[in-house]
């Protein structure tokens, strides 16, 4: 998928673990893994919203596009 996830790197300068992040979001471990690990199909934009108000960033910071790899096939 051309949409990479970096809510680890957030994490990491924040020094916040995944379930503390989960608990201040409001959002299960288990959802929060799912984006984090880029497996996610869709993300709220409120949960957008809660994660960049906890994380104290713009959702640019936890969210990047990369052009997939077209010679590949």
């Amino acid at each position: 998928m051309p949409i990479a996830v970096d809510i680890d790197v957030m994490l990491a300068k924040r020094k916040m673990s995944v379930g503390e992040l989960a608990d201040r979001v409001g959002i299960s471990p288990a959802n929060l893994a799912v984006l984090k690990n880029g497996r996610a199909r869709a993300v709220r934009f409120t949960t957008l919203a809660a994660l960049c108000e906890v994380l104290e960033c713009q959702p640019g910071d936890l969210l990047r596009w990369e052009a997939e790899d077209m010679a590949g096939g």
